[in-house]
């Protein structure tokens, strides 16, 4: 399990990044800071593996802060997520070792792509002493994502289809619904909608209940996970 602080003056920012860590399989919420003092504070108190780090945080900065981990010989990983996008801020967090750096508003694969980058460096520097050239070049340099692999679906699966299904679920918002009654709205088969359904039931983007009918038969009705909408948002292609 990956331990992470997040550093975020925001608490609305603050709680999807959490939300958005947590839907993450691997990674743990290890503590929330809401200036770089109280940051500060639970590093002193605890071991943390990665900080999610903001620059504008009132009297010392993100930037500020992670020179200072850098001379004092701290070697926490750490990634910015930031509205600063002037180059002067990037370089300085790119010079003084960031994995990565995240521009505010970012979409959730974004987010998600910068985690498991971390956690495939993170897994492999910390199993073995000695590393390949292409175990480096798979990390350092980064393949251009396709569409294909933007939303890892389980085989089978297409993005189309995926997003199609998405986007009926969110006009629902709170109102419980049945395969068979998005299969009609969507015109796809009962067979594929309740694939799809299952799949994100798995990663906890919906919740299914079940409801025995007078026949005994069992009638499932799903529901948004309303605390992540805001990630079912961003899985509808445009």
């Amino acid at each position: 399990m990956i331990d992470v602080l997040i550093i975020e003056d925001d608490p609305m920012v603050a709680k999807f990044n959490s939300i958005y860590l947590k839907s993450i399989p691997g990674f743990n919420v290890s503590g929330l800071a809401s200036n770089v003092e109280e940051g500060k504070m639970f590093l002193k108190r605890n071991r943390v593996d990665l900080i999610l780090l903001d620059v504008y945080m009132g009297a010392t900065t993100g930037l500020e802060f992670l020179v200072e981990l850098r001379n004092e010989r701290n070697p926490v990983d750490v990634i910015i997520i930031t509205a600063a996008n002037d180059k002067a801020s990037v370089q300085i967090a790119l010079r003084y070792g960031a994995v990565d750096y995240l521009i505010k508003p970012f979409s959730f694969e974004r987010f998600q792509d910068a985690l498991l980058q971390f956690q495939r460096h993170f897994q492999l520097l910390k199993s073995t002493l000695t590393v390949s050239q292409d175990e480096i070049d798979s990390f350092l340099l980064m393949p251009e994502r396709t569409d294909k692999d933007m939303f890892d679906l389980p085989k089978g699966m297409t993005i189309v289809t995926f997003s199609r299904i998405v986007k009926q679920i969110i006009n629902r918002e709170k109102n419980k619904f049945s395969a068979a009654e998005l299969a009609e709205e969507t015109g796809i088969s009962r067979v594929s909608v309740r694939k799809y359904l299952n799949h994100l039931v798995e990663i906890n983007l919906l919740v299914v209940d079940v409801v025995y009918q007078e026949t005994g038969r069992p009638l499932h009705r799903y529901k948004i996970n309303i605390e992540k909408m805001d990630i079912l948002h961003s899985f509808i292609t445009k």
